[in-house]
């Protein structure tokens, strides 16, 4: 089901989701914020309704100029208020991690643990940040503000060797509706994405320390798009987080193991 709540565009697995423990599915970058699939599946053998809403700037959520990553948490406290849930698994995959830390930081009485999937650490002002990047222009662009990140926009053309085999394999198969969605997004305008960048490379607006719930961290080790140091990064900075990398895996051919850590 699709709605608006508080200004922002939510996609719900079910009609009524109050009184119901659920998974919270921060999207990557970009996306359109609705339900994919596999999420949908991961969530169902797990008992657990999905909510997924479109952070602004993507799809059906408005722009909020200068947003930081805490301030997108502000927003989503709004909309699990309004629709009466009992519990949150927060999850994020790749720009949707920080996300999905921050309400963890926002709602800890609501948030009973976290999962992330190649999730970006807080921008450290170092240019070993960007280490084992194939692509970061986005992100050096808006460490420069958002005009630097909007002229990037202008040329930004997706780089296919920031995706590993496997990457293609998963998007052939299970994950195909993740690259159908991020076509989407994409065609719709560039105003999440650099939304989102400038964030990252900002301050969150919260310390990870204030994360008291439980963190899985789940990497490929291949990674070409956030690459593995920055999952040691959050693990190091978190109370209670635990790392588990995969050797083999990308960016996306990590997701797959959604149900895997749900389970954990």
């Amino acid at each position: 089901m699709r709605r608006r709540i508080a200004g922002l565009d939510v996609h719900t697995s079910v009609a009524e989701v109050a009184g119901r423990d659920v998974l919270l599915w921060h999207h990557g970058s970009p996306q359109t914020g609705a339900i994919l699939p596999p999420v949908q599946r991961a969530a169902d053998a797990h008992g657990l309704a999905v909510v997924s809403v479109a952070r602004p700037g993507y799809a059906g959520s408005p722009r909020q100029p200068g947003r930081t990553v805490a301030d997108v948490a502000a927003g989503l406290v709004a909309v699990l208020d309004a629709l009466g849930v009992a519990s949150v698994v927060s999850v994020g995959a790749s720009g949707g991690g920080p996300h999905a830390l921050a309400c963890a930081a926002a709602m800890p009485e609501l948030v009973r643990r976290v999962v992330t999937f190649a999730s970006p650490a807080p921008f450290t002002g170092d240019d070993a940040w960007f280490t084992g990047m194939q692509a970061p222009g986005g992100l050096r662009s808006a460490v420069d503000g958002e005009a630097s990140r909007r002229r990037f926009a202008e040329t930004d053309e997706f780089d296919p060797e920031q995706f590993t085999d496997a990457d293609f394999a998963a998007l052939e198969g299970e994950w195909a509706s993740l690259g159908a969605d991020a076509g989407a997004a994409g065609a719709a305008g560039p105003e999440g994405l650099i939304d989102d960048d400038l964030a990252f490379t900002r301050p969150w607006g919260f310390a990870l320390a204030e994360v008291s719930a439980s963190v899985l961290l789940v990497q490929g080790e291949r990674d070409r798009v956030i690459p593995p140091a920055h999952a040691r990064m959050l693990e190091a900075a978190l109370p209670h987080a635990a790392l588990d990398l995969h050797a083999d895996e990308g960016h996306v051919s990590v997701l797959p193991h959604l149900g895997a850590a749900l389970s954990r």
